[in-house]
């Protein structure tokens, strides 16, 4: 009785001590979500839940008063929409905020393409990043950087050099056919602000649920609603909110192989 008694205490420490292991982690965890909040976002939670590419409830679970945990994918779509994050801060609290102790916000790494500062010089081709669709998610975030490792090629095309391309990315899907094939790539350039919608071209629209998209875009219903439009007549049109919209670029042109 007195060896079961023991073993009984052992266990219920054991459960105690993890339990406050994993109340200290995940308190950490949040803080660090915190801390990129405040830093690179002035405190904006919601314009860090856009940037990320996820609702704002899931952001205010993570640093509100309930304090819950990141998902795994949650993590990913912050370290995709902000490439000067290192990834061991964030999740084990190992090293520095960013990837390299001296980066500033306004000093960003030369490992980082820094697409709002990517203008062509006079006279230059410039090289247009292929990116990966984790690397563009955060694209309506001001502070939006594609990093090398998330890089898969460079393009320089001659036709491009008067025209603002921030970067290219592979079609996925047939919804667009047959403007538009599975494994097309495309170039696009960011619209900063909603009222540069051209209407009924077709955008790559960042949304929250539904993740990034290649619709036409059309006026909804009123000033709060899109409707977005496939080419393909058997992907019915549909509504979305303004407020489900993370970023919107224009696409620009394609290149395609027979």
């Amino acid at each position: 009785m007195t060896k079961i008694y023991a073993y009984a205490n052992i266990s219920k420490f054991l459960i105690n001590y993890f339990r406050l292991c994993e109340y200290y982690f995940l308190m950490s965890i949040n803080q660090r979500f915190a801390d990129i909040i405040n830093k690179l976002y002035s405190g904006n939670k919601r314009a860090f839940s856009k940037a990320i590419g996820v609702s704002p409830t899931v952001i205010e679970n993570v640093v509100g008063t309930r304090q819950g945990n990141p998902s795994f994918e949650v993590v990913q779509k912050v370290i995709c929409a902000n490439a000067n994050i290192n990834p061991d801060w964030l999740i084990n609290d190992i090293g520095e905020m960013y990837r390299h102790a001296n980066i500033e916000k306004s000093n960003i790494d030369k490992s980082i393409v820094a697409i709002q500062d990517a203008d062509n010089n006079e006279g230059e081709y410039k090289r247009i990043p292929l990116a990966t669709p984790f690397a563009v998610a955060g694209f309506g975030n001001g502070d939006f950087a594609i990093n090398n490792g998330d890089i898969k090629d460079y393009y320089v095309v001659p036709l491009f050099k008067d025209r603002k391309i921030d970067f290219m990315i592979e079609v996925s899907g047939a919804s667009m056919y047959p403007k538009y094939n599975n494994g097309d790539v495309i170039a696009c350039s960011i619209l900063r602000k909603s009222r540069f919608i051209q209407w009924n071209k077709v955008h790559l629209i960042g949304t929250v649920e539904q993740g990034i998209l290649v619709k036409r875009i059309r006026k909804g219903a009123d000033d709060q609603h899109l409707l977005l439009v496939s080419d393909n007549k058997e992907f019915e049109p549909f509504v979305i909110n303004i407020e489900e919209v993370t970023g919107m670029a224009l696409v620009i042109g394609v290149i395609r192989l027979e």
